[in-house]
């Protein structure tokens, strides 16, 4: 079951698996892009070479995502832990709150960072079933008066995905999309702003999507230091300074990546089959295998579970390891064990390890 001697059997939860098409389109390209002598880290960020990149990059997520036309979408730096602050920073005025659903870590640390800003709170949680599943928001007149409404969709920690997104009518809906964005299908319009760090699903490290509605953009708050104003960047088109170049060209090589596989619906459905391959091992192990996730809230991107005792557990990913694969590791607040599979995860990698867990099952049972 040893894996392919190009490439490990790649459940990291990030940064994660590219494309093999990407990678070896990069690397044919990185001395000498489009016969220009130079690499493209080496390009002018004002050079019309990397413009063209830049823009298609912007133009090719607009399309996949069917993003109206009164939306921007902004390239970043800091990454999406950057935008917990930020976010405040630009949309939470001294006359409101802002209502938090905790659904993991991430979550509880997007709350935590509003403190210096203003004031919010935890609007819905399931901290108390160790955040085994996706919480239902409160009637709408509890946050009808809330300067926005902050969701996570997806935890990379607790193996949870938002499976429907709720409605907050007049209220401003913020959605962390980090580890499930362009994973499948959403309406963007239902949504005010959605941010992402790209290193899951979008490509390499360094670069934070945002898709931002035009409207919550004019009136946002004002004295704000000028790089941590969202309106700084989409005045200037994400190039007020110098933006990670490398990242955003694989970044829209990546898009390109997904509209030759045959758009999102055929990435969802790879990823709804990758996911039932691991999920249904889970199910029929008897319990020698043990979900966290509720059912009803399991994420198709990050799969959690436990095995009876750590004993068992820590064999089971020193045996991993020596099979090829790589990141099986449970995050080290919880510990267990975690196969993340993004988008760029081949299913033949999670056939592989259901049939190394399967094997596994056999021999320690």
């Amino acid at each position: 079951m040893n894996s392919p001697s190009h490439h490990a059997y790649n459940f990291n939860a990030g940064p994660a698996a590219i494309p093999l098409p990407v990678l070896e389109k990069a690397q044919n390209e990185f001395i000498n892009f489009q016969e220009s002598g130079m690499s493209v880290m080496e390009l002018s960020h004002r050079s019309d070479l990397y413009e063209t990149i830049h823009n298609n990059a912007i133009q090719r997520l607009k399309t996949l995502y069917n993003i109206p036309d009164n939306y921007t979408i902004l390239f970043l730096q800091g990454g999406a832990s950057t935008q917990f602050a930020t976010i405040p920073m630009n949309f939470l005025p001294a006359d409101k709150k802002a209502g938090y659903v905790l659904t993991g870590s991430w979550a509880e640390k997007a709350l935590k960072e509003t403190a210096p800003f203003g004031e919010a709170y935890e609007l819905a949680s399931s901290k108390e079933d160790t955040y085994s599943y996706i919480p239902e928001l409160p009637a709408f007149e509890q946050f009808q008066n809330d300067a926005y409404v902050h969701l996570t969709s997806n935890n990379t920690i607790f193996g949870t995905q938002w499976q429907t997104f709720p409605e907050t009518k007049n209220v401003p809906l913020i959605a962390d999309m980090s580890s499930d964005i362009m994973s499948r299908t959403i309406d963007v319009s239902n949504f005010d702003f959605i941010y992402a760090g790209a290193q899951k699903n979008l490509g390499p490290s360094g670069v934070t999507t945002v898709i931002v509605k035009n409207d919550l953009l004019e009136n946002n708050n004002t004295n704000i230091p000028t790089m941590f104003d969202y309106r700084t960047h989409a005045d200037k088109n994400s190039l007020f300074n110098t933006p990670p170049t490398f990242s955003i060209y694989i970044l829209g090589e990546v898009l390109n990546w997904i509209e030759d596989e045959g758009g999102l619906d055929a990435i969802a459905a790879r990823n709804e089959q990758k996911a039932q391959l691991i999920y249904d091992t889970i199910d029929h192990s008897k319990g020698f295998y043990k979900g966290h996730a509720a059912s009803e809230s399991r994420s198709l991107m990050n799969i959690t579970f436990n095995l009876p005792s750590k004993a068992l557990e820590q064999a089971f990913l020193t045996e991993a390891k020596d099979n090829g694969f790589v990141g099986l590791n449970g995050h080290r607040s919880i510990g267990g064990c975690r196969a993340s599979c993004y988008n760029a995860v081949p299913v033949d990698t999670c056939i592989a390890l259901r049939d190394f867990m399967k094997s596994f099952q056999d021999k320690h049972s």
